[in-house]
């Protein structure tokens, strides 16, 4: 009876490691902390990420650039950053976009002081307006707004303050006219009397791919199935939160630190917006590809094959 007792605590004991093991250690990035990129987190807090055979680990890089180099470094398997990103895979980074999640972009918006006399977009002529760096997708938003607007690239001033803190310090002391930012930080400001959204600039750019997942190509070439369970996981996630408002606002408070009132507000405009199977607009990928001509950061339009991979889409959870 005790062999026959100790074999069973065998047994289990290496059901349990089996099970254990069969976890692969994942590491992903984010360009900056943004209420888009939730999912990730709800899967962990859900169990998502296990179903899918994945111990998840989230870092926080701090912006597209230092995500970027992570991925070349090997430091993180998979990215989650801003359509404009796709292009460092065309100078060379050892990456591919897998599949976009968000559309538009709903996310960046020009806020203005709140005694500001701007109310929309035809009062920022000769404006000068702060983000955090140029030569970035915000730049190319501000641009596109200034020459829809008729009035050219030059028809505003564009200063790269190089963070967040910056800008808002910048407009709140009336050396800037408006800065770009996040949906989030915009509805902050508005319920602190500080600023207030005087143009979304989503406005701009109806086809666009504010947000994708960034994959290293020896991951796609070498462990396609783990790339596959990865994009399962993260896109169960998002249909996970689009049906959980309540959990979304408490993972949004404690992740994004906003009060309750704000993330419920973000909740209400964004989760329609998040794509839920990672397929590429070709409408969109063209729009990116000007775009990088655009700011400046190709000489040439690349061709779609240096960008991105459709091998895993569509994705189904």
């Amino acid at each position: 009876m005790k062999l026959r007792y100790a074999s069973l605590l065998l047994c289990a004991s290496l059901v349990t490691g089996t099970s254990a093991q069969a976890l692969d250690k994942v590491h992903v990035g984010t360009a900056i902390a943004l209420w888009a990129f939730l999912p990730l987190q709800l899967g962990q807090d859900e169990g998502i990420w296990s179903k899918y055979g994945i111990d998840l680990d989230i870092t926080n890089s701090g912006s597209d650039a230092k995500l970027q180099q992570a991925l070349t470094a090997n430091g993180v398997d998979f990215g989650l950053g801003s359509g404009a990103a796709m292009a460092f895979a065309a100078k060379g980074a050892p990456v591919r976009t897998v599949a976009a999640f968000a559309g538009e972009p709903r996310t960046v918006v020009l806020v203005v002081p709140a005694d500001s006399p701007v109310k929309s977009a035809k009062d920022l002529k000769g404006a000068t307006i702060v983000m955090p760096g140029v030569g970035s997708v915000s730049e190319w938003l501000v641009w596109r707004m200034a020459i829809t607007e008729g009035w050219g690239k030059d028809g505003v001033k564009t200063v790269g303050q190089g963070s967040l803190d910056a800008n808002i310090a910048a407009i709140r002391t009336h050396q800037a006219d408006a800065m770009t930012g996040p949906l989030e930080v915009g509805y902050v400001m508005e319920s602190q009397n500080q600023g207030r959204i005087a143009v979304r600039l989503a406005d701009y750019a109806p086809h666009f791919h504010a947000h994708v997942i960034f994959a290293r190509n020896d991951l796609i070439a070498n462990n396609p199935d783990l790339v596959t369970r990865f994009l399962k996981g993260f896109f169960a996630g998002v249909a996970y939160l689009k049906t959980h408002k309540e959990k979304t606002t408490e993972v949004a408070v404690r992740e994004l630190h906003g009060n309750p009132e704000i993330m419920n507000r973000v909740y209400d405009y964004l989760a329609p917006w998040l794509e839920s199977d990672g397929q590429f607009d070709p409408q969109a990928i063209e729009v990116l590809k000007d775009s990088f001509v655009d700011m400046g950061i190709l000489d040439k339009k690349p061709t779609s094959d240096e960008l991105l991979t459709t091998r895993f889409l569509p994705v189904k959870p």
